[in-house]
C-alpha cells in the first residue's frame, strides 16, 4: 500500500482513505474504512470516464450486476461483494469488500508457482465463483491472474464492473485503454463475436496454466502478439502434467462449444467442493 499523495481526497463518498492500493488505466483502488469501522476497497475511475454519459450508463449497469453476484447464493464465499457505490458522483466509484492478501500474479512473482493442491482449490474456487455468476446470465469478461486474490480462507475473483464498463465508451477510443489482458483474452473476445459464459472458462484455463508453470500459456513482448496466439496458435502449457494438463487444454480450445462449463471444471478439481480443499490446507 502507498500513501496518499498531495491531491488525492481524503475520503470518498463516506469512507476515509488510508492509502492507495493500485492503480491502472481503469481508475484506483484505495484501502479505507467506514464510519463503523469496517474495511474496504473503494475503486475510483479516472476523472476523464465521468464525462461520458455511455461510460456512467454502462458504470450503473455494471455496479447492479456486481450486486446481484454478491447476493447470490456461492457469490459471497469466492468473490468480494460489493457494498456500496455512488454511479453519480462527480467521480463514480465503488467500495467492495477488502480481501487480505496478494494476487495470483504478485504471489507467483514473489513465491513461483502454487504447487498443485493449491492450483486445484484455485481453479475449484474460481470455477464455483463463475458458476454463480453465469448462473445470473453474467458474464465476467476479465478473469486474470491479477483479478484473483489469494485470502488465508481461499481464492477471490474481483473487478466485476469497472473494466466491462468502458468496455465500448468513447473514452475507450480516445485514450487508448485496452480493456482485457491480451494473454487471457478469449478468442471470440479478441475478434468481436458473441461472448457467452464459455469466454470466462478460457481465460480460467490461461490462469489455471500461469498458476501452474508460472508463465502465461500464449507468452509474448507485444499486445499484437499475444492476440495473434491466443486466435491462431495451440497454448504453451510447459510443465504441467496429469489431469490439470487436460482440463487446461480443453479449457483452451479456440471453440467455445468444446470447452467444459464451470461446474463441470469445478467436479474435476475438486469433486467433493473447493472449501473442502480450502479447509485442509491450500
Amino acid at each position: 500500500m502507498q500513501p496518499l499523495e498531495a491531491g488525492e481526497p481524503p475520503t470518498i463518498g463516506p469512507y476515509r482513505l488510508l492509502g492507495r492500493l493500485g492503480s491502472g488505466g481503469m481508475g484506483r483502488v484505495y484501502l479505507a474504512r467506514s464510519a463503523g469501522g469496517r474495511t474496504v476497497a473503494v475503486k475510483v475511475v479516472h476523472p476523464h470516464f465521468a464525462t461520458d454519459e455511455e461510460f456512467r450508463a454502462r458504470f450503473r449497469r455494471e455496479v447492479e450486476a456486481a450486486r446481484r453476484v454478491g447476493t447470490g447464493p456461492d457469490g459471497p464465499r469466492w468473490s468480494a461483494p460489493v457494498l456500496d457505490a455512488d454511479p453519480e458522483a462527480a467521480v463514480p466509484w465503488v467500495a467492495t469488500a477488502y480481501v487480505a492478501g496478494p494476487s495470483l500474479t504478485q504471489a507467483v512473482a514473489g513465491h513461483g508457482r502454487l504447487p498443485e493442491d493449491s492450483v486445484r482449490a484455485l481453479g475449484a474456487g474460481l470455477a464455483e465463483a463463475l458458476t454463480a455468476v453465469h448462473a445470473l446470465g453474467l458474464v465476467h469478461r476479465d478473469v486474470k491472474p491479477s483479478n484473483v486474490l489469494l485470502s488465508l480462507d481461499g481464492p477471490r475473483l474481483i473487478d466485476f464492473g469497472i473494466a466491462r464498463a468502458t468496455d465500448g465508451t468513447a473514452s475507450l477510443t480516445s485514450t487508448g485503454v485496452s480493456v482485457g489482458s491480451p494473454g487471457y483474452m478469449s478468442p471470440e473476445q479478441i475478434l468481436g463475436k458473441g461472448i457467452t459464459g464459455a469466454a470466462d472458462v478460457f481465460s480460467l484455463g490461461a490462469v489455471l496454466v500461469y498458476a501452474s508453470t508460472g508463465e502465461s500459456p500464449f507468452p509474448g513482448d507485444s499486445s499484437a502478439a499475444l492476440l495473434y496466439k491466443v486466435v491462431h496458435e495451440e497454448p504453451e502449457l510447459g510443465a504441467l502434467g496429469g489431469g490439470l494438463r487436460d482440463l487446461a487444454a480443453r479449457c483452451l480450445a479456440k471453440e467455445p462449444s468444446a470447452r467444459p462449463t464451470p461446474d463441470e471444471v469445478a467436479r474435476v478439481l475438486a469433486p467433493g467442493g473447493a472449501a473442502g480443499l480450502v479447509a485442509a490446507g491450500w
